[in-house]
């Protein structure tokens, strides 16, 4: 199988490049600078990263680019164009040419590969502090903008090419153009890697990895765990045994209705009712932190007990996807390793299970592409990104099941809410699937759910007053979760919401919306 070979420099937008080629259907791979793999015959081009690290920084990050240079395709993204341009005998330096944010980019050589079919004239986006001011020998412009005229190059008698700019952003108007530009016509990848070719080589992989062996999964009910579960009961069928555990912190009827829906798709899952337990070790615990470990350690010891009593188990199977194995391998002194592998929370190792990962290599929307090829519900596969904690990072302060009545609620009825309203020509994309119009407001949004809050208002029903407390409603858009913005509700739904659960959820007088970002805020409120 053809792919391109990423090799990261500590952008924060380096996966972001990934799911771009995604998108155009080319399989790629992204790689530290520093932990380059073996070139074989299906690698058909190199992309080099940006980063924080200025190539005439002491201890910027050094590859030798003999290895690819003249041998393969090479396209420099920012920091990777500098670095070309820098080891080409060119200069780079701080100077007044830095931009930041939008530019309009001039095609100076449209005659050139990279730029084939790109406007003469487009937006793109900055993001540099360095600039090329002298190119390298043998080097030609071939965009600029009004501040650098060096905007993007290429070497001429090779396919080496470089731009300043960033064309996996989608504040690049054309970026994609650009991306398929080398991909597909520089590098000539095939861009036939289809969520149906990728369910056949992973089914006939399964099948040669695990063999006849048994295989324990935990299910959560969210899409990655979900769509592995039924990959692996396709390749290896009553060998594998599903585990779901209700830690009594789920949404209303959540449990009894996941559980349905994972047996009426053919999976051998064992529903692990272990709520009282999960509630009795919460009482009284406020702070978010503890109540996470607690979380964690009786998730971790309920999967273990119920693991245990499978006989003949020989592997684990996770649904880590390609973000978590990016971010779990960092790059120590330039990009922070962001969080660490997201095994099941620690599992005993006296275990001795083998792990299994079937969706490694996918990005969260190509997991869900894979799951409508798979024939899996869309109910399933466009749900919505659920924390590990469940409501009880939601309750601000100690759980009770008064309060998770409460949440349960007001939160069944906002997203019922969100299902139901017709946002159809409203131009809301669908967060599952960019390239189309959402039909609801529940398939625009990344993420949404209610907060219980910790404080007590004031308010008047029929002639009586009360004093209850507010909840808030949370909605964001986002791609990665790493950044979100907040939801731009019509006011008629909010007023719907508003009204309905202020009238059929008691204890609640008062309804707000939280209109946070993130960054500053985090999409949970613990």
């Amino acid at each position: 199988m053809n792919k391109i070979l990423i090799l990261d420099f500590g952008s924060q937008v380096t996966q972001l490049i990934g799911r771009r080629l995604r998108e155009l259907n080319v399989f790629c791979e992204i790689y530290p600078f520093n932990k380059v793999p073996a070139v074989d015959a299906d690698v058909k081009g190199v992309i080099l990263s940006g980063s924080p690290c200025s190539v005439r920084d002491a201890n910027a990050p050094q590859l030798d680019l003999s290895l690819f240079r003249g041998k393969l395709p090479l396209l420099g993204i920012c920091y990777g164009a500098q670095y070309l341009a820098h080891c080409g005998g060119g200069k780079v330096e701080n100077s007044d040419s830095r931009e930041y944010g939008r530019a309009m980019l001039d095609v100076v050589r449209a005659d050139s590969p990279l730029l084939a079919g790109v406007s003469a004239h487009s937006q793109v986006w900055m993001s540099h502090g360095d600039t090329i001011s002298r190119l390298p020998d043998g080097a030609q412009v071939i965009a600029s903008t009004a501040d650098v005229e060096n905007a993007a190059f290429q070497i001429a008698g090779e396919p080496t090419y470089a731009v300043q700019f960033h064309p996996e952003v989608y504040h690049t108007v054309e970026g994609s153009k650009i991306l398929a530009n080398f991909a597909l016509d520089i590098c000539g990848c095939a861009g036939d890697w289809t969520p149906a070719s990728f369910i056949e080589t992973t089914v006939a992989d399964l099948k040669a990895q695990v063999g006849e062996d048994k295989v324990i999964l935990g299910l959560s009910g969210g899409v990655d765990s979900t769509v592995a579960g039924v990959l692996l009961n396709k390749a290896i069928g009553h060998n594998l045994t599903c585990i779901f555990v209700n830690n009594g912190l789920l949404r209303k009827n959540e449990y009894e209705d996941v559980l349905e829906s994972y047996r009426d798709m053919g999976l051998n899952v064992i529903g692990a009712d272990a709520s009282r337990e999960f509630l009795s070790a919460l009482a009284g615990v406020t702070e978010p932190e503890a109540k996470r470990k607690i979380i964690g350690r009786l998730f971790v010891e309920t999967f273990d007990k119920y693991a245990r009593q499978i006989d003949g188990a020989r592997w684990l199977a996770q649904g880590t996807i390609y973000p978590d194995v990016i971010e779990s391998a960092g790059i120590p002194g330039i990009a922070s390793k962001i969080k660490s592998h997201h095994n099941v929370g620690g599992l005993p190792e006296e275990m001795n299970l083998k792990v299994v990962e079937p969706l490694r290599m996918l990005f969260k929307d190509e997991v869900r592409r894979v799951g409508r090829a798979l024939g899996i519900k869309e109910e399933l596969v466009g749900r919505h990104p659920f924390p590990g904690p469940s409501l009880a990072i939601r309750i601000i302060g100690d759980v009770t099941e008064e309060k998770l009545r409460v949440l349960r609620e007001a939160d069944d009825i906002f997203i019922r809410g969100l299902r139901a309203y017709d946002c159809t020509g409203m131009g809301f994309p669908s967060a599952s699937d960019p390239r189309v119009m959402a039909a609801n407001l529940y398939d625009a949004i990344w993420q949404a759910g209610v907060i219980l809050l910790p404080v007590k208002s004031v308010g008047v029903m029929g002639d009586e007053r009360t004093y209850e407390n507010p909840v808030a409603l949370r909605a964001v858009v986002s791609t990665d979760a790493m950044t979100a913005d907040w939801f731009p509700f019509p006011y008629d739904f909010l007023s719907q919401v508003s009204n309905e659960i202020i009238r059929k959820v008691r204890g609640v007088n008062r309804v707000v919306y939280d209109v946070s970002s993130k960054p500053p805020a985090t999409i949970e409120w613990e």
